[in-house]
C-alpha cells in the first residue's frame, strides 16, 4: 500500500487537550451563530410557504429584484438563482421564496410577486395578455377569434394544435421566454399572418412564471421532525453495530476499581460498550460542528442537506472503526504496553490509508462543491465541511474519549484492567497474558 509516512510516531494521546479545545471552539462559535439568528435557516422542504419558479429574457439583477419585492411587503423573500455552469451570475432562472401566512396566501404571494416583476421590469403592456405566460387553451382562443388562417368553422381543432406547437416552441427552443415574435416564423403552420394576429393581440414579458409550488407549515414542520429521527436511528443502529463488533474478550475493559450497587453495574456496562459510545459521540460532533458551519455562512437546510449529513455519519463511522479495529488488534499483541500507547502506535499504523482516502474523496466533493453549481452548493459544501471534520474527529475526538475513560476507570496496560490482574497475582499467574487467558 502506498505510504505517505513511513513509520510515522507522533503522539496524539498527548494532544488530546488541543483536540477538545478546538472541537469547543467551533461548537461555540456555531452554536452561537444558530442562537443569534434564532434558528438555522431552512429550505422551502422545511418551511411553509410559496416558491415561484420565474425564468428571465435576460439573466436578471437580483439586488434590483429583491428590492422590487421588499416594495411589495415582500421584503423577507428568498432569491435563489440557478445554474447549470460554474456560477449562478449568468442564470436566467430564479426561485423566490414567500413564506406563508394562511390558506389563501399561495395565491396571494403569486400576484405579489407577479406585480413586484411587472413594477420592477416596467411591464406595460397596455391590457394585452402576455404571451409568455400564455396556456394553450388562452393562446387557441386567440386564433380562433382572430382566424388569421381563415378557417371558418374548422378553426377551433386547428388552432387547438398550432397553439400547442408555438407554446413548444417557445418552452424549448426559446428556453420559457420569446422575445421577437418573428421567431415563431420556424413553427411548421405559422405565417405571417398568425405573427401579425399575436403582435396585435398579445405583448412580450421579460419574465414567466414557469411554476408554482406550495409547502405547507404542517408538513415542513413533520419533515424536520423526521429528518432528526432519521440521524437518530441511524446513530442508534451504529452504536448496537460496534457495541456488538468490540464486544469481546480482546476490547472488553474490566473494572480497575471494584464497584457495587447500580452505579457500578452501569459502570461495567459502559466499559463493555465505551467503543460505541464513543464513535457515537463524534459523530454528533461532526455533525453539530457542519451544523454551525451552515448557520455561520447562512446555508440553507434542506433535503439534500440531509441525505449529505446521513452520508457524513456513515463516512466519519467508517473511519472511526478503521481505527477501533486496529486497537483491537494491537491490544492482543502488544498487552503489556499503556492503553494509550497502543492507541497512538494505531493511528500512525492507519494514517496513510487515512490521508489516502479522506484526501481523494475530499477533492472530489471539492470538485463538486466549486463547480457544481447553486443547486448542489449546499450539498457539497456540508460534505466538505463533514469529510474534514469526520476526519479529524475519528483520532482526534473517538480515540481519546476511549483513552480517558480508560484512564479514569484505572484499568491497566491494553485496556486489561487492575482487577484482572489483582486476580492474577492472588492466583499467583506469572503473566497478564495467562490473567487474560483465566479471565476468558
Amino acid at each position: 500500500m502506498i505510504e505517505f509516512f513511513k513509520e510515522p510516531n507522533i503522539h496524539w494521546m498527548a494532544k488530546a487537550k488541543y483536540f477538545y479545545t478546538l472541537s469547543s471552539i467551533l461548537l461555540i462559535v456555531g452554536w452561537l451563530s444558530i442562537w443569534h439568528h434564532g434558528g438555522l435557516y431552512y429550505g422551502i422542504d422545511f418551511k411553509g410557504g410559496t416558491n415561484v419558479d420565474v425564468i428571465f429574457a435576460q439573466p436578471p439583477n437580483t439586488d434590483q429584484l429583491r428590492k422590487g419585492l421588499a416594495e411589495q411587503g415582500l421584503g423577507n423573500s428568498e432569491i435563489q438563482s440557478y445554474s447549470s455552469g460554474f456560477s449562478a451570475a449568468h442564470s436566467r432562472e430564479v426561485l423566490i421564496f414567500v413564506e406563508q401566512r394562511g390558506e389563501q396566501a399561495q395565491e396571494e404571494s403569486k400576484n405579489k410577486v407577479l406585480d413586484a416583476l411587472n413594477a420592477t421590469y416596467k411591464v406595460a403592456n397596455a391590457g394585452k395578455p402576455d404571451f409568455n405566460a400564455a396556456t394553450p387553451a388562452s393562446l387557441a382562443k386567440v386564433l380562433t377569434e382572430k382566424d388569421p388562417l381563415r378557417l371558418s368553422t374548422n378553426a377551433g381543432d386547428r388552432y387547438d394544435e398550432l397553439a400547442k406547437s408555438i407554446l413548444a416552441y417557445r418552452d424549448k427552443d426559446a428556453e420559457g421566454v420569446l422575445t421577437n415574435f418573428d421567431d415563431l416564423s420556424k413553427v411548421p403552420g405559422v405565417t405571417p399572418a398568425v405573427i401579425d394576429a399575436l403582435k396585435d393581440n398579445l405583448s412580450l414579458g421579460p419574465f414567466a412564471i414557469r411554476k408554482v409550488e406550495i409547502v405547507g407549515p404542517k408538513v415542513g414542520a413533520e419533515l424536520r421532525s423526521q429528518a432528526v429521527y432519521v440521524t437518530l436511528y441511524a446513530l442508534a443502529g451504529m452504536l448496537l453495530y460496534i457495541a456488538f463488533r468490540f464486544h469481546s474478550a480482546d476490547v472488553v475493559l474490566a473494572s480497575g476499581t471494584a464497584s457495587k450497587g447500580l452505579i457500578g453495574f452501569l459502570l461495567r456496562q459502559i466499559d463493555k460498550i465505551i467503543y460505541g459510545l464513543a464513535a457515537v459521540l463524534a459523530v454528533f460532533h461532526d455533525v453539530l460542528i457542519t451544523l454551525g458551519f451552515f448557520s455561520l455562512l447562512h446555508y440553507e437546510i434542506s433535503l439534500t442537506v440531509i441525505a449529505a449529513l446521513l452520508t457524513l455519519v456513515g463516512y466519519s463511522m467508517n473511519d472511526t472503526i478503521v481505527i477501533f479495529d486496529r486497537i483491537r488488534e494491537n491490544s492482543r499483541l502488544l498487552r503489556k504496553q499503556p492503553f494509550a500507547e497502543v492507541v497512538n502506535k494505531s493511528i500512525n499504523q492507519t494514517l496513510s490509508r487515512t490521508i489516502l482516502t479522506s484526501g481523494l474523496t475530499f477533492l472530489t466533493v471539492l470538485v463538486l462543491f466549486l463547480m457544481g453549481g447553486q443547486v448542489l452548493r449546499a450539498f457539497s459544501f456540508a460534505l466538505v465541511v463533514g469529510i474534514v471534520v469526520g476526519t479529524y474527529s475519528s483520532f482526534g475526538i473517538a480515540a481519546p474519549l476511549v483513552v480517558a475513560w480508560n484512564r479514569w476507570r484505572g484499568l491497566g496496560a491494553a485496556g486489561t484492567g487492575t482487577a484482572a490482574g489483582n486476580k492474577t497475582r492472588n492466583n499467583e499467574a506469572p503473566t497478564g497474558r495467562l490473567a487474560t487467558a483465566g479471565r476468558r
